[in-house]
């Protein structure tokens, strides 16, 4: 009887260690796309400032013969 009993603990610590590597494999998981998701939005935001910074640009350079032909009488 004491054999069984001991083998039951040792199943019961078994399963607490299998399922205290399954949570810390998930939460593993759940930061690496946490991270991957956050560089995305980096990246997106990145896309986004180039772009508004290329249309300054451009609008500013649209408009510069216009001044040139202003200050020359």
């Amino acid at each position: 009887m004491l054999k069984t009993i001991q083998f039951k603990l040792l199943l019961a610590i078994l399963a607490v260690l299998i399922l205290i590597a399954g949570a810390v494999a998930y939460h593993r998981h759940t930061v690496a796309k946490a991270a991957v998701l956050r560089e995305q939005q980096q990246y997106q935001r990145f896309r986004q400032q180039v772009e508004q910074d290329k249309r300054k640009h451009n609008s500013a350079a649209a408009h510069e013969s216009k001044t040139w032909q202003k200050s020359n009488p």
